[in-house]
């Protein structure tokens, strides 16, 4: 059974707030809960940016702090501070993994265990929300993935998720914190750095360049838009079991060619930019999740994909200059 709390009043430690999903969270929680302060720890790497956060500069009940979340006494001492954590902060991008899987496991990993080491001394803390990933369950044929199902990584990445997940978990076992875990499926919105696939492509066919697809693009993932994810955060916050988990799924499912295809009709980009690449190691066939259980808790997605893109687009057509200053950024 969920026990109901608030947002309300309470100061939350969010990690990664200055990253994509972590602002749009940020945002969501200062709008819609208006006793609420904010404590935001990002550590600013190649994909965490200060511009997502322009808007709440004057905000007295954000408080934004530059650091690292695998520093302990840092992290134990926000802690001290907070009765709510939103644990963002970590690496994301599987090609970066399989090119070097170090910075993941320190961040994803190790990272995670700095903060759960830290709840343990914090008995102020009432919930502890751990933001994972489909990715965990590895690639589904059949019937989609549900919570109890085993994980099953195929990435560096999705392993370094999937120790965090068995971290929380053990936590919560052994020690009895309050921690709740989500899954979310593959999240686009405004201000994602341009790595990820539905920026990758807005930004290549806004400039007339060709938007590479691996293999025979026919990998599906299931597109969730970013205000739908932050309010299955909310939901997970506020309802959530402790020692759960919640998978959260939009149920929009397509090929990643149909997808492109999608986002290059959005923005008139001819299809012809289109480029067939070799498959990357590793690359899974389908994610597909069953989110039966977080939305009996009273959530669902709000934004049809066809909604969710065209605003996408339209933040990514107006802002070229803040996107491609970011893709200058060394990493």
């Amino acid at each position: 059974m969920s026990t109901e709390r608030t947002l309300d009043g309470k100061t939350l430690l969010v990690t990664g707030g200055a990253g994509f999903i972590g602002s749009h969270f940020v945002r969501l929680a200062l709008r819609r809960h208006k006793g609420t302060r904010i404590v935001n720890l990002d550590k600013l790497t190649y994909a965490g940016n200060l511009d997502n956060l322009k808007d709440l500069s004057e905000e007295p009940r954000h408080a934004f702090v530059l650091g690292d979340v695998r520093d302990r006494a840092l992290v134990r001492s926000l802690l001290a501070r907070v009765q709510g954590v939103v644990h963002f902060a970590a690496e994301t991008h599987v090609d970066r993994s399989i090119h070097d899987a170090g910075e993941f496991v320190l961040t994803n990993v190790h990272g995670t265990y700095a903060l759960l080491d830290a709840l343990r001394a914090s008995p102020g803390v009432e919930v502890f929300v751990h933001v994972s990933t489909d990715e965990v369950y590895g690639s589904r044929t059949g019937r989609a993935a549900r919570e109890t199902d085993p994980l099953r990584p195929s990435s560096p990445y999705a392993a370094s998720k999937a120790a965090g997940d068995h971290l929380a978990r053990a936590y919560h076992v052994t020690y009895g914190l309050p921690i709740v875990v989500l899954r979310p499926s593959n999240t686009y919105g405004p201000c994602q750095f341009p790595e990820k696939l539905v920026p990758l492509a807005l930004t290549r066919a806004l400039e007339g360049r060709a938007v590479p697809v691996y293999g025979d693009g026919l990998a599906v993932r299931d597109w969730l838009y970013v205000e739908d994810h932050c309010r299955a955060v909310e939901t997970a916050f506020g309802r959530g079991e402790a020692g759960a988990v919640y998978n959260v799924g939009a149920g929009v499912e397509m090929t990643n060619l149909e997808l492109v295809r999608r986002v290059l009709d959005a923005v008139e980009a001819p299809r012809g930019l289109i480029r067939l690449v070799a498959d990357r190691p590793g690359h899974d066939r389908r994610y597909a999740m069953d989110s039966s259980l977080i939305r009996a808790l009273g959530w669902e997605p709000k934004t049809s994909f066809a909604e969710g893109l065209e605003r996408t687009a339209r933040w990514y057509a107006a802002n070229r200059g803040r996107w491609r200053e970011a893709s200058a950024r060394p990493v």
